[in-house]
Parts: structure tokens; sequence; C-alpha cells
């Protein structure tokens, strides 16, 4: 049982040891607070599926090795369970996405896919035109299942291909090689008309050429979305305890310069920092985080930012699969929950928002912290000082060395 505070002396406390009524919990967020939202957010769904047939060196997510049979009706079950228990605080709110990552969600049987939609479907108010997107990893793909998970109301497919260099993905540690990542760009396009390519550069002894040949491979498919991510060094993977030789600072800047000029002559809008797309074709989901929407967060390892009139929660269940399942069933997967605090708002606000190229309207502050944007108005005026935003009465948004220096134009935003 995780500690909780209660605001407001009628509300009931459980004893110790006992699960949390999802009625007590839902009372509890309430209550009177310190802030004053005039309306929430959009909410979105995330499912988080944890295994993959291997974990790979960069990885930092919270993924296991799937070493034998899967246990997937009895994770459904608990999936089905932490929904339920976590339905009072979310009464009466629509659900305009929903993302189904991992891990690698491909692993999972069509019937289990059709079962988990149908669930959420049961019990989610889901918007007519949702968008709905499934994770998928080369080396899992099957023509057939993947008619399945259309069918079951998948409609878009976010797939993890990395690189379709053969040595490079042997460096990434993953299960795929090039062959088959182009046969899964080939059946995604055939099944689904929203899809969206996952590719990573500055990798182990990468050259420029060898980049630009990865990007312009995935071009020539035309794909609705790119997510083009520079490769970094997560703390507790492989990779950061015996790190490789990648491409120098230099190297890796002419490559986000090829990225940009390539991705431009195509016709792709690059809206947000690893973001690109076709008119129309933005990531709804991703765009929800990246403006600080809702996201309530179902599974193992599952995070959620919940907003209510006078507080904004954040939670997180517990990461091995088995203990989550045996939390569901207990009644309370949550292991962590704690309110974002007056002080450190600001920076979970500008930590999103910044990473659009477009910025945002400094309205949207008020709207989705509940306080006025004076209150970092110091940690915005050393901004623009340093040249790394801009902004007027209508916007605010990164400048190109804002977008170079985005870690640097983030912590400046610390401790406001």
């Amino acid at each position: 049982m995780i500690p909780i505070k209660f605001v407001g002396e009628n509300v009931p406390q459980p004893l110790a040891g006992e699960p949390r009524s999802p009625a007590t919990a839902a009372l509890q967020y309430l209550q009177p607070g310190a802030l004053n939202l005039t309306a929430l957010p959009p909410l979105s769904l995330y499912v988080h599926w944890p295994w993959c047939v291997r974990k790979c060196p960069y990885c930092d997510f919270n993924s296991h090795e799937g070493k034998r049979e899967l246990p997937e009706k009895d994770y459904l079950d608990a999936l089905r369970l932490d929904l339920e228990q976590s339905l009072p605080l979310i009464w009466g709110r629509k659900i305009h996405t929903v993302f189904i990552g991992g891990g690698t969600p491909s692993l999972m049987s069509a019937a289990g896919l059709d079962r988990l939609m149908s669930d959420l479907r049961t019990l989610l108010p889901l918007e007519l035109d949702a968008e709905i997107t499934m994770e998928a990893n080369p080396g899992t793909f099957e023509a057939e299942r993947f008619k399945s998970y259309r069918e079951s109301g998948i409609n878009r497919l976010s797939i993890g291909i990395q690189s379709f260099n053969p040595a490079h993905l042997k460096a990434l540690g993953r299960i795929h090689d090039g062959d088959e990542a182009l046969r899964a760009v080939e059946i995604a396009k055939n099944t689904f008309d929203n899809f969206n390519l996952d590719l990573m550069y500055a990798l182990p002894s990468q050259t420029l050429a060898e980049a630009r040949h990865d990007l312009e491979t995935a071009l020539a498919f035309a794909p609705p979305h790119l997510s083009l991510y520079h490769l970094t060094m997560e703390p507790n993977t492989v990779f950061a305890k015996y790190p490789p030789a990648l491409p120098d600072d230099d190297l890796s800047a002419d490559m986000q310069d090829m990225i940009a000029e390539v991705t431009g002559v195509a016709g792709y809008d690059h809206y947000e920092v690893s973001a690109y797309a076709r008119a129309g074709r933005r990531a709804r989901h991703n765009l929800n985080y990246w403006q600080f929407g809702d996201y309530l967060g179902i599974g193992a390892g599952a995070h959620s930012k919940i907003s209510f009139p006078h507080r904004i929660l954040r939670q997180a269940r517990y990461k091995q699969p088995a203990s989550f399942i045996e939390a569901a069933k207990r009644g309370n997967p949550v292991q962590e929950e704690h309110e974002i605090g007056r002080t450190d708002m600001g920076f979970e606000f500008m930590l999103n928002t910044l990473r659009l190229t477009g910025g945002f309207d400094p309205n949207l502050f008020g709207e989705r912290t509940g306080m006025s944007i004076n209150t970092i108005t110091k940690s915005l005026n050393e901004a623009e000082a340093k040249g790394l935003i801009y902004r007027d009465h209508k916007l605010i948004k990164p400048t190109e060395l804002g977008q170079r220096f985005l870690s640097d134009l983030q912590e400046v935003f610390l401790g406001e």
C-alpha cells in the first residue's frame, strides 16, 4: 500500500495494508487544492506490453525478455482490473487517443489484441475517430496477424525499424535484419493507411552516407510519419556500461542538417524535435503529451498524468510484470503517486512543450497548469536573453539554437 496524504477531514482513510477503493481515491483528489484549472485537458490512454524477444543494449524502457511462454491471459486480466480500478479518476472524460507500447506489443496474439480492444471499448468512452496506435517490431510481422490487428480496431502502426543496414542492426542488438525491415514496411503500407517508421542515427561507426541511405530508404515508402532519434547512452543500459564508438559531435550535427534538408525536400513537416509528418498526419497521441495533456497509463511500469480542478496527479505502476499482475488482483497496481507541486509545474510544462518546433500559445500554460505564466517570467527572460526562445504575446517557441541545445533550454526552467 502506497502512502497517501488525504485532503479534508471527512475523507475516509484505509487501514495499513488495505487497498484504496477507487471511489475514495477520486474523492481525495476532488478536494480543494493549490491549483485552479478552468477546464481539463484532452485525455489519452497508454497501454504497456512489457515483453520483447530480446532486450536491446541501448533500451531503458520497462521491457523484459520473454524467455518462456508469456502469461498473456493473466496479463490481459490484470490490465482490465487496472483499468476498472482507475475509472473513478476519469469519470465523464472521453479518450481521444490510445497507444499500445512496450516492449513489443506485436508479440501479442491476434485473439489477445482483440480481447484487449473489446475491453477498452466496453469500459471507456472512446472518441469515434480516436487514433489507436500499436507499436510493432520487424521480426514479429505476419501479414495475416496484422490484418487481424487492424480489424480489431488498430488504425495506426508504429514500426521500430531503427536502421536498414545489417551491420548497424547487429550493433544495436536488433533481432531483425535489413530484409525483414523492408518486408515489415511493405506489410504496414499494404495494411494500414497511417503508420510511423522509427529510425535512429549517430549509430556506432555510422557514416553520413549510411545515415542518408537509411533515411532515403524509409522515404521511398512514403510513410505518413517519421520519428528520427539520435542514439543516446541512457543510464542502466548495456551501452552505458560498455559504450560503443559513436560519431563525434560534428558528424552528428551534419546528420541532423542532412535530415532537415532531405525531409524538407520530401514535404515533411518537422513539428517536434524527433517527429516529421506529412500534412494531417501528426501523431495525435504524442502531441497530447507535448502539449501537457492528460494520459492514463495501465500495465506494468506505466505512468499516468491526470488533472483535477485543483491538482495534477502523477502515478507509476509496478514495473515487474508478475508484481503488477499480483497488485492488480489485490486491488491497487499503483506503486507510486504524487501531486505535481507548484514549484515544479513550470519545468514539467516546459519540458514537454519546448519540444514543439512551432512552440505554443502562452495561454496554454494557464489552461494546463492552473497557474499564471507570470510565475515563470524570470526563466523566460533568461532563455530569451540567451537566444534560446522567441516570444511575443501570441507565441513562445524555441529558436534554432534552442532546438539544438534543448536540454540546456529546458534546464533554465528547473526550480522556477
